[in-house]
């Protein structure tokens, strides 16, 4: 299939630069795929679309709080994000701007009212802006006081944790289409919006958007009208937003990504499935979840990486709908949903919600596939 096919074209202003003054509030576009019917709701009445034992799955990890800034030695700033720690203060990430940057430049790195914070050096430099850096954790405030909880990653409250420097430090990985810099006054709106009401495990630098629009009452309406809940874990990386440059969709490499089900909730799945309901994957990280983990027809608990490339052709095996927001041009993500609901369907919706002015992206509005 050629990569070209899954172009399209977006006025910008209809990239959505924040999020909607309520989440459930955004607007609902439902496609039912088998008769290319389209209709315009909200998502506030999105269980005017369900029916009792449907199964709801969403994704439930936790968005780290993983863009800083720093400064080199010579006075120049940097943007970075962090993308994993491989080892106690060893930490994975990519640098803007980092052209002129070498192994054993020293960076310091900058807490929210841009001062310094702490010291790290850069080990290595890889490809595509990615580096390693070492945190130099005697540079951290209070740390001559407290050697003893240095190197204790695993322990949240801990002075040398990925959690505690990310909160003095971080803001939240907004996708590059969403314009911000350092205002933490945006950056403390942004934390709370660019995260899930439900999320609960720390590990991913972009948010689950389709969850985004999930209040925890809209979940108790949802819960009394006999809805099930169930929850997977995708800790979703930056490759997210990597665009398929190759001619040929077959070609495009996919990225790795960290997933689990456990045994409840594979159970909750299953018992849906197994009555005739309908397993409604909550985004594309679900479905790619669910799809990872499938053992036939059933979901089965699991725990591990997922390079999963979902595309037009692909047979789904668990997932009956979807709630989906609207993707970029070339991305895998709309290649995944053209799979789910037929590439015609897929752009003929999206045509639909350009002309009726749709929000799109990250903090846009969704569609719901049936």
């Amino acid at each position: 299939m050629k990569t070209e096919k899954l172009n399209y074209y977006l006025p910008p202003e209809l990239i959505a630069q924040q999020p909607a003054d309520i989440r459930s509030s955004a607007r609902l576009l439902v496609l039912n795929r088998s008769g290319s019917e389209l209709i315009d709701s909200r998502f506030t009445g999105i269980g005017d679309f369900l029916s009792p034992g449907d199964c709801l799955v969403l994704n439930d990890t936790k968005v780290l709080q993983a863009r800083f800034f720093a400064r080199r030695s010579t006075g120049a700033r940097l943007e970075a994000l962090f993308l994993a720690e491989s080892e106690p203060g060893t930490w994975q990430g990519m640098l803007k701007g980092a052209r002129k940057v070498k192994p054993g430049d020293e960076l310091y790195l900058k807490d929210k009212a841009k001062k310094d914070f702490c010291r790290a050096v850069v080990l290595e430099k890889e490809g595509e802006g990615r580096c390693r850096l070492k945190i130099d954790t005697a540079s951290l405030p209070n740390a001559s006081r407290n050697k003893n909880l240095i190197d204790t990653p695993t322990l949240s409250d801990k002075i040398g944790s990925v959690d505690t420097i990310l909160d003095k430090i971080g803001f939240p990985p907004l996708p590059p289409y969403i314009r911000r810099g350092d205002d933490t006054a945006a950056a403390a709106i942004d934390k709370l919006r660019y995260q899930t009401v439900y999320a609960r495990h720390t590990g991913a630098v972009a948010a689950p958007t389709a969850g985004l629009h999930f209040t925890n009452q809209l979940i108790e309406q949802l819960k009394q009208r006999g809805i099930r809940f169930a929850y997977i874990t995708l800790h979703v990386g930056t490759g997210t937003f990597k665009p398929i440059t190759a001619e040929n969709l077959e070609d495009h490499q996919i990225h790795q990504e960290q997933f689990s089900i456990d045994e409840e909730n594979a159970r909750i799945i299953n018992t849906a499935k197994n009555k005739g309901s309908r397993i409604i994957a909550v985004g594309t990280t679900s479905a790619r979840t669910l799809e990872t983990a499938a053992a036939g027809s059933q979901a089965k608990a699991a725990d591990g990486t997922t390079t999963l490339f979902i595309k037009p052709g692909y047979k789904f095996k668990i997932i009956d709908a979807m709630v989906t927001n609207f993707h970029l041009p070339k991305s895998t993500l709309l290649a995944l949903v053209a799979a789910f609901a037929g590439l015609e369907n897929i752009l003929a919706a999206y045509s639909h919600a350009i002309e009726q002015r749709y929000r799109f992206y990250s903090y846009g509005d969704t569609m719901l596939i049936i």
